[in-house]
């Protein structure tokens, strides 16, 4: 069975709502360094996270993540 790999538009949305990494890691409660390890790909955020993500860039779930 082949992995299914979550994946994001975090990094362009985020520049879309002229948030910086720190801004929208201070909105939801995080660190920048863990926002950039989601917008690379590095780190797939827990369920509660990726709402809190979605929630404060006025975003639906699967307009922010997808899987490849």
């Amino acid at each position: 069975m082949n992995d299914i790999i979550l994946k994001n538009n975090l990094k362009e949305t985020r520049a879309k709502k002229g948030l910086s990494q720190e801004e929208l890691a201070k909105a939801v409660g995080t660190t920048r360094q863990t926002i950039i390890a989601i917008e690379k790909n590095q780190f797939n955020p827990s369920a509660k996270l990726a709402l809190l993500l979605c929630i404060a860039l006025d975003v639906k779930f699967e307009d922010l993540f997808y899987f490849d």
